[in-house]
């Protein structure tokens, strides 16, 4: 095709193939923004603390906390006099209680993060929907072309199957039968 001919295209659809693109790539970075644009407090919280605690340097820190702990406590360390003998019941406690809080603000931010991808992907079966339905009027339209031009299309079965019209109904009452 000549480059007069995809002006033409360009200018009678509005759009080329770089702007498709990148107006679907600011549906799913809206939803993303929307939904960190919109988190709570907490939500805010967890996600800080996720990102800080789910890091090398964190790892660093607490293990450097434990040795100097068991250190400490096991007289390894002079001027510093135990306080926690070993079975170190205290620094049990302590590192109890930071995994359970760790363990509650991971769960925020994934519950968070799950809300944002199921939403992700109502959007893609929506996309796919119409764009499913575009492409069945596109394969009706070219067969009335090659009939037209004398094309015999009655003989393909799978020609007859595809330009059926997709049922989002049916679709939606096999999904559920699958999962329920």
């Amino acid at each position: 095709m000549s480059k007069n001919n995809f002006s033409f295209l360009e200018s009678l659809f509005g759009e080329n193939k770089e702007s498709k693109i990148n107006q679907r790539k600011k549906i799913f970075q809206s939803i993303k923004a929307g939904a960190d644009f919109r988190r709570t407090r907490a939500e805010r919280i967890a996600d800080w603390m996720t990102t800080s605690f789910g890091s090398m340097t964190f790892l660093l820190i607490n293990a450097t906390f434990f040795i100097f702990w068991i250190l400490i406590n096991t007289n390894q360390i002079k001027s510093i006099s135990p306080f926690d003998p070993f079975p170190f019941s205290l620094l049990t406690t302590i590192v109890s209680l930071e995994a359970i809080i760790l363990a509650i603000f991971v769960l925020i931010s994934q519950n968070r993060n799950s809300k944002v991808d199921d939403l992700r992907e109502e959007t893609h079966l929506q996309i796919n929907l119409i764009a499913e339905k575009e492409i069945t009027k596109l394969m009706k339209m070219m067969s009335i072309i090659l009939e037209k031009h004398g094309v015999d299309l009655s003989q393909d079965p799978e020609l007859k199957i595809l330009l059926k019209p997709i049922s989002e109904e049916e679709i939606e009452k096999k999904l559920e039968k699958e999962i329920f």
